[in-house]
C-alpha cells in the first residue's frame, strides 16, 4: 500500500470518499449517484471507476469482491485513514462553488451570431434541466433509505431545487430579453 499525503487528495477525492460513506459502495452504486447528482457534481464517467481505485491504493479505501448476478463485484468500504482524511477535510471552509456554465459562454459570444441561433442553442439546456428535475425526485425518493444522512439529503436536495428552479427562471429572462428587437446594431454573423 502506498504512503498517502494530503496532497494525493482532490476535492474529487473527497466526493468519492463521501459517496462511499458509511456502507460503502460499489462502482456501479458510485455512477448511478454521480449521474443522478449531476447537477452537484460533474466529471467523466471514467473518473468515478478509476478514483476509487486510486483512494484504495492509497489506503483510504478497502476494495473486497461480493458475489455479482454474473461476475464478482467490487465493494469498497472507507478505511481508518480514509475516514480520518473525511473528517478532516469536513472541517475546512468550504469553496465557492465553480460553475461551468455554457450558456453563459454562448452568450458571452453571442454577437458572433444572432437572437434567433441563439436562443435555439439554449433550447437543449431546457430539457436538461427538466431532466436533472426528475433524477432530483429520484433522489428525494430515496433519501430516507440513508437515515444516517436523510437530514443532510434533505438539505442537498432542497439546494438542487432551488438551482434548477434559479437556472429555468434565468432561461425564462434570457428568452424574453432575446424575443425583444436589439438596443444595439444589427450584428453579421462572423464566418
Amino acid at each position: 500500500m502506498s504512503r498517502a499525503t494530503p496532497q494525493s487528495l482532490t476535492p474529487f477525492s473527497y466526493v468519492i470518499l463521501a459517496l462511499v460513506g458509511r456502507g460503502g459502495a460499489g462502482p456501479h452504486d458510485i455512477v448511478r449517484m454521480m449521474r443522478e447528482g449531476a447537477i452537484f457534481w460533474t466529471t467523466s464517467e471514467s473518473h468515478y471507476y478509476a478514483e476509487p481505485k486510486r483512494l484504495a491504493k492509497l489506503g483510504y479505501l478497502q476494495a473486497r469482491k461480493e458475489p455479482g448476478r454474473t461476475r464478482p463485484r467490487t465493494h469498497y468500504e472507507l478505511t481508518d485513514t480514509g475516514r480520518r482524511a473525511l473528517s478532516q477535510w469536513l472541517a475546512l471552509p468550504a469553496a465557492m462553488p465553480r460553475v461551468q456554465h455554457e450558456g453563459i459562454v454562448k452568450l458571452l459570444a453571442a454577437d458572433f451570431s444572432d437572437d434567433a441561433t441563439i436562443q435555439a442553442s439554449l433550447a437543449g439546456l431546457r430539457s436538461e434541466i427538466e431532466h436533472a428535475y426528475q433524477n432530483l425526485q429520484e433522489m428525494e425518493r430515496r433519501a430516507p433509505s440513508v437515515p444516517h444522512r436523510a437530514r443532510y439529503l434533505r438539505l442537498i436536495n432542497d439546494y438542487g431545487r432551488r438551482s434548477l428552479d434559479a437556472q429555468r427562471e434565468w432561461l425564462d429572462a434570457v428568452q424574453r430579453e432575446l424575443d425583444r428587437p436589439s438596443p444595439t446594431a444589427t450584428r453579421q454573423p462572423s464566418h
